[in-house]
This record gives C-alpha cells, sequence and structure tokens, in this order.
C-alpha cells in the first residue's frame, strides 16, 4: 500500500469513526510506525482536512452540512463523467440509490470523493465483480451528495443539468425517499 492509499484509508476510518482514533491503533492496523501516521496526519490537514488531536486519538470535524438527492440518468460509459462534476466541484457522492416499484429504494454506500475514489470505483465495476445498480431502473438512479454550502450544491445541480444528466422525478415517486411513512 502507498502512502495515499493509507491516507485515503485514515481519512474514511475518520469519517465513519463515531470515536477517536489512536496513532498507535492506525499504525498497527496499517503496519507502519506511529511516526508515519504522525507525518500522514499532517499531510491529510495540509490537503484542506480538519482534523482534531485529542488525548485519545484523532477526530475529523466533518464541515460538510448541505446534503441534496440528485436524480440521473446517463450511459454507462458516462459514469466517470457524472462523478467527476460532483467531486471537481466539491462535492461528495455519499451513495447511489434506485427506486423500484416493486422494491422500493435500493441503496448502496459510495463516498466518493476524489478522481481517486472515481478511478477505484470504475476498476471495481469493470473488473466485472458487479454491474451498476442504474441498469436494473434503465439509466435512472439518484446520489445523496454533501457539499460545504448550498452554492456548491447549485453549482453542481447546474453543471449536471448542463450535461443532460439530470432527470425529473415521475408521479409514483416520493419526494421523500427516506420517510418510512410512505
Amino acid at each position: 500500500m502507498n502512502g495515499e492509499e493509507r491516507r485515503e484509508k485514515i481519512v474514511q476510518a475518520l469519517r465513519e469513526s463515531t470515536k477517536p482514533i489512536s496513532g498507535s491503533r492506525f499504525a498497527t492496523a496499517l503496519d507502519v510506525s506511529r511516526q508515519v501516521i504522525v507525518q500522514d496526519i499532517a499531510l491529510i490537514r495540509a490537503a484542506g482536512h480538519t482534523i482534531i488531536s485529542t488525548s485519545s486519538g484523532y477526530v475529523m470535524e466533518n464541515k460538510q452540512n448541505a446534503t441534496r438527492v440528485f436524480k440521473v440518468i446517463h450511459k454507462d460509459e458516462e459514469v466517470g463523467d457524472e462523478l467527476a462534476i460532483i467531486v471537481d466541484l466539491g462535492g461528495v457522492v455519499e451513495d447511489v440509490f434506485i427506486y423500484h416499484r416493486v422494491y422500493g429504494v435500493v441503496r448502496g454506500k459510495l463516498n466518493i470523493r476524489s478522481r481517486y475514489d472515481i478511478e477505484n470505483y470504475i476498476k471495481e465495476i469493470e473488473g466485472g465483480k458487479s454491474k451498476l445498480l442504474m441498469n436494473t431502473t434503465s439509466g435512472y438512479h439518484y446520489h445523496t451528495v454533501t457539499a460545504p454550502n448550498e452554492e456548491v450544491l447549485d453549482r453542481i445541480q447546474d453543471r449536471l443539468k448542463e450535461r443532460g444528466f439530470l432527470a425529473a422525478l415521475q408521479d409514483y415517486e416520493p419526494v421523500d425517499f427516506w420517510n418510512k411513512e410512505k
């Protein structure tokens, strides 16, 4: 595992953790010295992430507080273009989901934050391990996107619309996909 991959694992672990993670725990899990972890944390901070050092370990401050769901449609070969629009403009693709008339909402977590994440995602799909979820619903699918603010989400929406990737909701689709009462 190279340094970039290791730092991605650190960032992912910090994002998913509700408790501080010690440098020693990272060092053991990633098979490097604690000093390497300290250096990695410094590089991650330099890349713009807010990581707080506590007496119990590291925690990440999540400043992304605006969220929007986009309904999109595109061809298989345009997946990378769609995801790049979102991350290049400052968004994070939290998930992909479809609304199936029989099965309801079928969702997969993505957590795509960079072109590196996009590249790995596409490699996994092209590796034959899985098929794109959107192919179950004739290309229609949704992404929950988070960003630092609504203005970033507006720019993402405008660019997706320019590319022809946005799709209109149908009458049978619920507006609040996560409301259990619907």
